[in-house]
C-alpha cells in the first residue's frame, strides 16, 4: 500500500502537514515519533531476547532428560 505512493505523493503529504501542524510543531511531531519507534523496537527485541531464553531453557532441559536416561 505505501510502496504505491512515489515522491509527488510523499511531498503532498508533507505540505499537507505542514500547512495542518504548522512549521513549529513538525520537529516536536518527528522526535515523538522517532521516540516511540525507538521505544518499540527495543520492546520487540526484548520479546524476541525472552523466546530465545526460552526456547534455549527448553532445550537444555531436554537433554538433560536424554542424558539421565541414557
Amino acid at each position: 500500500m505505501l510502496s504505491n505512493i512515489g515522491i509527488p505523493g510523499l511531498v503532498i503529504v508533507l505540505v499537507i502537514a505542514l500547512i495542518i501542524f504548522g512549521p513549529s510543531k513538525l520537529p516536536e511531531i518527528g522526535r515523538a515519533f522517532g521516540r516511540t519507534l525507538s521505544e518499540f523496537k527495543s520492546a520487540t527485541k526484548g520479546l524476541v531476547n525472552d523466546t530465545e531464553k526460552e526456547e534455549d531453557n527448553e532445550n537444555k532441559a531436554a537433554l538433560r532428560a536424554v542424558k539421565k536416561e541414557g
